[in-house]
């Protein structure tokens, strides 16, 4: 079988071989030989058509290199025997008669090489990290330089080994092979394994009636299946984390599941899901309006940890926890895991897709109600977005897991949250329509953010057709009098129940929910104590304990909430580096207002900044920005916008009420220009002028963008809406994500002290790729920099030594830099492949798509590099005649 008129695949003998037919080639290539007088060993090589017809093609004074599947149906070495007739014995002497030499069986060669067949066979060059060959009974490996740590030259040719392998029968022949290309285990490099496991799979192949096309008339073969190489992906991963520890050392060597408790079998028991289900979300809310217990919504998966760790709790420690919430509580409202920032953290710093974090978590609690939190237009971004974004997906996000969401607008604008109310009710799910509470309506100041306020804004959401009403205390200001006061106004006033969210930053929240209860809230939300406090929201335990033994009683067994607390702790000390900050309640929130959930991502820009110290002097600038914004409600992303000026009046040494009075004199952020533009919409409480005018004076402003064009819309209807809604709300954590799985694989698979502190010696590390396939990483060393600025990492993966090149990001190189291309902008020309690249154009050329703009010659192969789009060569990234790298950036087209 042949790709391009080279052998791939050779049997012997040839299935469906006419005797007669076999003769007549047998008596040609005699007559070949006596006719120019040849005596040795030797090749000739004919072609049969379905006719049984022949034709000559070649003959050569050599033995080719499928002459092992000969030598293994005939027992003849032919190797041995043509240097024993080079040395001047006969046939004879070597014991081999023509009469005599009998075929028994059948033998199948696969030559393994290091190509790619997904990207047309192009070979591959580099270091093998790891190479494991098959053996046992007929089994036969012809091999030159295939081992760990051998590199592969894109100067010679890129055949590995020969496998050669035999049988009984051709079937036998066929399985054996089959279970050998299986057992090869070759890292490092691309192989042709994966299209051999395809082609030997393939019915016609094992019935012995394929031709020499048949691998170009079935092109299905080169991209059936891809190469698995999942775990030396990993480990390098790991490899990397280990010499450049991006968070410095691990603060526990402790696992957070060995603090799990045990967890009964069986089915699950009844909970909020399942009558969400049965009622539909309009008698649902009727329930819990009419119910006297208290409903109570765990924020543990996605609020707690938002405010807390930076939103850095990955899906590994979420998964673990969630089939216990299912079993043991089952009486909670909801899990609120999903939306806020998790989303954009899961692409930008997890390497985790957001979507298959809510589709997992809703397959381990599928008795329970998942609530996210949604911005509204803003969706899970930062900016306003086409309506077409948010009913997009909503849609995707209650069919993967969602049943209620929690709809809010960074500034109460009812108008910007309708495209999502809307989009809500055209599912099965939930939508809380959200009071974004800031001030203190129990103030005889407050102007702004009165009762009135909060009563007309209810009554807009009302009519928008929400399901429930949530006040979202944001900063932790709702005090126990106001909360008294707006929960009976709402209950008075509106036939549906009350959901209460705030955040305990000043330590007071717990009196502020038993205010609420007694003024007849219907739900509050809570954390599981070891992530709950300060930023974060009261704890579940409190709830539950101040209400047990009273008409308004959970329902919830406090021991199976208490029973929880080691494994949270254990997860909470696992990501110390991400931690806020705020060791203690602090009163000084009612001074600066700064939201919970922002509190602690804060704190991280002003460290990253060089502001950690400062932190007094960023709160009182963010209250002065708030003063000079006028008053914001501040939640994402108007939150974000009050911030973003607060760090950059500090960071620059400006007096606010010098930039109040003079922002002309300052650069402003982008996003207080655009909040400035009205991006976010009108604020409650007016626009602060003369500050509006002049900030704006001369300033450039590109609008968001207010519709979408036909293909996005188009994509946003089709199978990839998921990975479409990516790069819509987050192109630049999107490529992150999508660089990161190319290069590394699923990385929520790994455990996460060793996803973020890396590898220990001696410390054995386990993870499953897949349920059954569990993978045993290893450190056995690292090796000393070299002068480019790389340690070779050597690992165990199940046994088997990996030898890894990582960066060292501390180490200055003195190599050159190598620009890499970047595969989302069409108008850069990568290399292909490794090899050697000539360059056909010149800077300032107009080129056509498709025109040859590059050569590249590797392992015997020369192929064209075309231009992807047309246009003008705006610059040349290598010179005219370079060895380059795979993905390195050859030229630019604009």
């Amino acid at each position: 079988m042949q790709r391009r008129h080279q052998k791939v695949v050779e049997i012997a003998p040839a299935p469906r071989l006419e005797p007669e037919v076999a003769r007549r080639l047998c008596d040609d290539a005699v007559k070949f030989a006596r006719e120019i007088g040849y005596e040795n060993a030797g090749t000739v090589e004919f072609l049969v058509n379905d006719r049984g017809e022949h034709v000559f093609i070649e003959m050569n004074p050599r033995i080719q290199v499928e002459h092992t599947v000969t030598e293994e149906v005939t027992g003849v070495d032919l190797v041995q025997s043509q240097l024993r007739i080079a040395g001047g014995e006969t046939l004879e002497e070597l014991g081999v008669v023509q009469d005599e030499v009998k075929v028994s069986g059948f033998a199948v060669q696969c030559r393994i090489t290091t190509e790619d067949p997904a990207n047309g066979f192009r070979p591959d060059t580099g270091k093998i990290s790891a190479y494991r060959s098959p053996g046992g009974a007929g089994v036969r490996l012809d091999t030159g330089t295939a081992y760990g740590g051998a590199i592969v030259s894109p100067h010679f040719d890129s055949l590995l080994v020969k496998l050669t392998c035999r049988g009984r029968t051709f079937e036998d022949a066929v399985r054996r092979a089959r279970r050998a290309v299986a057992e090869f285990r070759i890292r490092g490099v691309s192989s042709n394994i994966p299209f051999l496991q395809a082609l030997l799979d393939e019915p016609d192949f094992r019935a012995g009636g394929v031709t020499t096309s048949y691998i170009a008339d079935h092109p299905e073969l080169l991209t059936a299946r891809s190469s698995g190489d999942r775990a030396t992906r990993l480990v390098r991963y790991l490899a990397d984390v280990t010499v450049n520890r991006p968070h410095g050392d691990a603060p526990t060597d402790l696992d957070p599941a060995t603090k799990l408790p045990p967890l009964g079998e069986g089915t699950f028991p009844e909970g909020s899901r399942d009558r969400l289900l049965e009622l539909g979300p309009r008698a649902f809310a009727e329930q819990l309006r009419n119910q006297s217990a208290l409903a109570v919504t765990d924020t543990t998966f996605r609020d707690a940890h938002q405010s807390l760790l930076a939103t850095r709790v990955r899906t590994y420690d979420l998964l673990a926890a969630a089939p216990y919430l299912a079993r043991m509580t089952p009486q909670l409202l909801s899990v609120e895991a999903w939306g806020g920032a998790t989303y954009d953290v899961a692409l930008r710093f997890l390497g985790e897709s957001p979507w298959d974090r809510l589709a997992a978590i809703r397959e381990a609690a599928p008795n329970m109600c998942i609530q996210m939190l949604l911005r509204g237009r803003n969706t899970v971004g930062y900016t306003p977005y086409p309506d077409s974004v948010a009913r997009a997906f909503v849609k995707e996000a209650a069919r993967t897991g969602v049943d209620i969401f929690r709809v809010f607008d960074a500034l109460n604008d009812v108008e910007r949250m309708r495209p999502a109310i809307d989009a809500v009710l055209q599912t099965h799910a939930l939508v809380e329509g959200t009071l974004c509470y800031t001030g203190d309506l129990s103030s005889g100041n407050e102007r702004i953010f009165t009762l009135d306020y909060y009563l007309r804004l209810a009554e807009e959401l009302v009519e928008a057709g929400v399901h429930i009403l949530c006040i979202k205390d944001m900063a932790g200001l709702l005090r126990a009098p106001a909360a008294r006061t707006l929960v009976r106004a709402l209950r008075e006033r509106f036939d549906l129940p009350v959901h209460l969210h705030t955040h305990d930053t000043a330590g007071g929240q717990i009196g502020t929910y038993i205010a609420a209860i007694e003024a007849g809230v219907d739900a509050v939300d809570g954390a599981a104590a070891p992530l709950s406090g300060t930023t974060s929201q009261p704890p579940l335990q409190a709830i539950v304990a101040a209400t047990d033994f009273t008409d308004q009683a959970t329902g919830i067994d406090l021991d199976a909430l208490t029973v929880m607390e080691p494994y949270w702790e254990a997860v909470r000390r696992l990501y110390a580096p991400f931690e806020m900050g705020l060791p203690s309640p602090t009163g000084r929130v009612y001074q600066h207002e700064i939201p919970g959930g922002q509190l602690s991502n804060l704190r991280q820009q002003a460290v990253a900044l060089g502001l950690g110290d400062r932190f007094e002097e960023i709160e009182r600038c963010y209250a002065a920005a708030d003063a000079i914004l006028g008053r914001l409600v501040k939640v994402t992303p108007s939150s974000k916008v009050v911030g973003d000026l607060a760090l950059h009046l500090v960071a620059a040494g400006a007096d606010p009420d010098d930039f109040a009075e003079n922002p002309d004199r300052y650069d402003i952020p982008d996003s207080v220009i655009g909040f400035l533009n009205g991006e976010l919409g009108d604020p409650p409480g007016g626009w602060p002028e003369p500050f509006r005018t002049k900030a704006l004076e001369g300033r450039q402003y590109t609008p968001v963008r207010a519709e979408l064009d036909g293909a996005e819309e188009k994509a946003l209807a089709g199978p990839e809406v998921r990975d479409t809604l990516d790069r819509l709300l987050f192109p630049g954590p999107a490529k992150d994500y999508r660089e990161a799985r190319a290069a590394y694989g699923d990385l929520s698979v790994l455990p996460t002290g060793p996803f973020l502190y890396g590898l220990r010696t001696g410390h054995e590390v386990a993870f499953d790729l897949e349920p059954g396939v569990r993978v045993l990483a290893g450190l056995e060393a690292v090796g000393d920099v070299d002068e480019a600025g790389v340690r070779q990492v050597i690992c165990s993966v199940n046994g088997q030594l990996r030898t890894l090149s990582v960066r060292d990001k501390s180490v200055a190189s003195d190599a050159p830099p190598v620009e890499r291309a970047d595969p989302a902008e069409p108008g850069q020309v990568p290399a292909p492949f490794d090899g050697s690249v000539t360059l056909r154009v010149a800077k300032g050329d107009e080129v056509a798509a498709g025109d040859v703009v590059a050569t590249i010659e590797a392992m015997k192969m020369e192929a064209a590099i075309t231009a992807p789009v047309a246009g003008t060569v705006a610059r040349l990234a290598v010179p005219e005649a370079t060895p380059v790298q795979a993905g390195d950036l050859l030229l630019v087209i604009t």
